[in-house]
């Protein structure tokens, strides 16, 4: 069965470029003009969506936040910024990879490809338990003595890289390049915000420090 790609832009020529090279390249398409529209689409659970960041109204960054809680495919912003703090910012907001325009349109399939690879390989693993932490990698869930905790798509992708790879240290490039997608360029900030947040949540719960720094190296998990 075809993967079902949202594609959403408020320039209609993007949308018909993007939309006849996905089509061509075998996947199930449907498009969004404007961020109330992409929202109402969002419901139809795609397996991965393109979402402009520029939009009048209610832009990318403002669709991502209020889809995020219910959508758990990749989100891959399409946007003409290039400035750290807008990664930064539309990372906290759920997306998953930062694609500048222009754009080669063999780049965006290879990161297409390789996103969908990674969402589908994390769905075919278990859960792990690690003390009173129990990671559901399948079901993208973690809990606390049988308390879950919600955490975003990037934040539980971290989990999931450090608790499966228990005791190895990964410093934030490695980390950036494994749940970001291809060629990341290893932001610390974005790396530091995330694991800061992770900490946080934890801590709420009620639970010990599960991910330790390697001070001048990284981060392990030690859950």
């Amino acid at each position: 069965m075809a993967y079902r790609i949202l594609v959403v832009d408020d320039e209609i020529e993007v949308v018909n470029m993007l939309q006849s090279f996905l089509m061509r390249s075998g996947y199930q398409v449907s498009c969004a003009l404007e961020g109330a529209e992409a929202v109402s689409k969002a419901k139809e659970q795609p397996d991965l969506i393109l979402l402009d960041i520029g939009m009048p109204q209610m832009d990318g960054i403002e669709v991502c936040r209020e889809i995020r809680d219910t959508v758990t495919c990749p989100i891959l912003f399409l946007t003409a910024r290039n400035q750290d703090m807008d990664k930064v910012e539309g990372f906290a907001a759920g997306g998953d990879d930062y694609i500048v325009k222009p754009f080669s349109l063999a780049e965006l399939g290879a990161r297409i490809e390789a996103h969908l690879r990674r969402d589908r390989r994390s769905k075919e693993i278990q859960r792990k338990v690690f003390g009173d932490i129990t990671v559901d990698y399948s079901a993208r869930e973690v809990s606390v003595r049988g308390e879950k905790i919600h955490f975003n798509r990037k934040e539980f992708d971290i989990i999931q890289l450090l608790s499966l790879n228990r005791g190895q240290t990964f410093d934030r490039g490695k980390i950036y390049d494994r749940v970001w997608g291809l060629e990341g360029d290893g932001d610390d900030a974005v790396i530091m915000e995330h694991i800061r947040k992770i900490r946080l949540k934890f801590s709420n719960a009620g639970c010990e420090p599960c991910i330790e720094t390697v001070w001048g190296i990284g981060y392990k998990w030690i859950g």
